[in-house]
């Protein structure tokens, strides 16, 4: 039965009834040209070969009586079996479109309920063949994506009203009391308001970097450059930090350095974030490792701690904004919860991987960025002496001139010395 549409219309008919007519249409053109080709051939051949077994003439009237009986046989024949076809394959049909039917129905229902906001629907994969148990599969994963980004998305709102919500009240604090002459607006009070904005300001601006990487808009200005001065550039500017917490930083760059053609100040942010995650996850007298490597198609850069360290089966979601492995610890301790997911945004914006991995709690952390090596650039040899986190130390450049910028080193506690080999 066919339902009005909405302004007098009719719907078209469903897939059952336009299977059942095609097929009925198909059977139809079946019968008529095997009734075309009897009527046609069969008589001939009928009387050829009734001449043959008798051999002597046959009278008129018998062999016309013959062939009349010849031809009705078949029209009975065909009378009877292609309506029993029809009906047949009109029964196999219905049945199979049944089942079709219903699997696709329940298909767009459970679509039309994750559209209404069901996102823990799935649908079972039909006993029917593998092309629908493919859809089931397909709609199922489609479905449990679509269920994890919306938890991923509530836990982001929750976490950034938590973020934005202490810089806030901080501020609504201060103020109050500057109003009502409870603080005087010194330059305390100054210096309070300044560091609550600058820390949304750097959230925003986090937020906002991160999701333009996630978009593939990121502004990227590639160029070649040497990994092993990147890095060592990056341990030279963390390196007081490291110093004041009492967490020795070296940096190791083999002999033939890569050469990554990248955005070498948005790399150089990534590596900058991993290093102050590195920072916080190590407590006093630990260490944290910049390990340059190479292989015969990528560059490697690694980051390794020997800090919380964190369960294995956490490493993908550690790259999540705002997820943290250690729940214990504060977010004035723990940072914003964006670094890592901002270096993993900036290096796949390169076409590159950033992994984590570690052995469990208290294990330390390895964080690893792979880029493709640029083919075109020899890169400089150079080898970076570690040196302890403290100051008075020198961080040596052996063999390729200096590698490391006087301005990252300027106030760090740590010498610039080169040399020949």
């Amino acid at each position: 039965m066919r339902a009005r549409r909405r302004g007098g219309g009719r719907t078209p008919l469903g897939f059952v009834w336009r299977l059942m007519v095609s097929l009925g249409l198909v059977v139809l053109a079946g019968g008529v040209t095997v009734l075309g080709v009897a009527l046609g051939i069969a008589p001939e051949a009928f009387r050829y070969h009734l001449r043959m077994a008798v051999g002597a003439p046959i009278d008129p009237a018998l062999r016309t009586q013959v062939q009349d009986a010849f031809a009705n046989t078949i029209l009975t024949s065909l009378g009877v079996a292609v309506p029993v076809a029809m009906v047949s394959a009109f029964a196999v049909t219905w049945i199979v479109a049944r089942r079709l039917e219903r699997s696709v129905a329940a298909v767009a229902a459970a679509a039309d309920r994750i559209a209404r906001g069901s996102l823990r629907v799935r649908v079972q994969a039909p006993a029917i063949g593998p092309e629908l148990t493919q859809l089931a599969d397909a709609f199922n994963a489609m479905a449990a994506r679509l269920a994890d980004t919306e938890t991923i998305r509530r836990r982001l709102i929750g976490d950034l009203a938590h973020e934005m919500r202490t810089p806030i009240a901080s501020l609504e604090a201060t103020v109050e009391a500057v109003v009502d002459g409870v603080l005087p607006l010194d330059p305390v009070t100054r210096a309070t308001l300044v560091g609550q904005t600058g820390r949304l300001r750097h959230l925003v601006a986090d937020m906002s970097a991160v999701s333009r990487a996630e978009e593939r808009q990121l502004d990227l200005h590639a160029e070649p450059v040497e990994l092993g001065r990147l890095a060592t550039d990056a341990v030279a500017a963390a390196r007081s930090r490291y110093v004041a917490a009492g967490v020795q930083l070296d940096v190791r760059v083999p002999d033939r350095a890569p050469v990554v053609r990248v955005d070498p100040h948005r790399l150089a942010e990534a590596v900058a974030n991993l290093l102050d995650n590195g920072l916080r996850h190590t407590p006093s007298g630990g260490s944290v490792h910049v390990v340059v490597a190479t292989d015969p198609r990528s560059a490697v850069l690694e980051v390794v701690d020997t800090g919380a360290g964190f369960h294995p089966a956490d490493a993908e979601r550690l790259f999540e904004r705002f997820y943290r492995a250690d729940t214990s610890r504060t977010r004035s301790s723990a940072g914003s919860g964006i670094g890592l997911t901002l270096a993993r945004a900036i290096v796949q914006a390169h076409g590159g991987t950033l992994t984590a991995a570690s052995d469990g709690f208290q294990a330390g952390a390895r964080f690893r960025i792979r880029l493709l090596a640029h083919p075109h650039v020899r890169a400089r040899l150079i080898r970076v002496i570690p040196a302890r986190a403290r100051t008075g130390h020198s961080l040596r450049v052996v063999r390729g001139g200096p590698s490391v910028s006087s301005s990252n080193l300027q106030g760090s506690g740590v010498q610039r010395t080169c040399a020949r080999s």
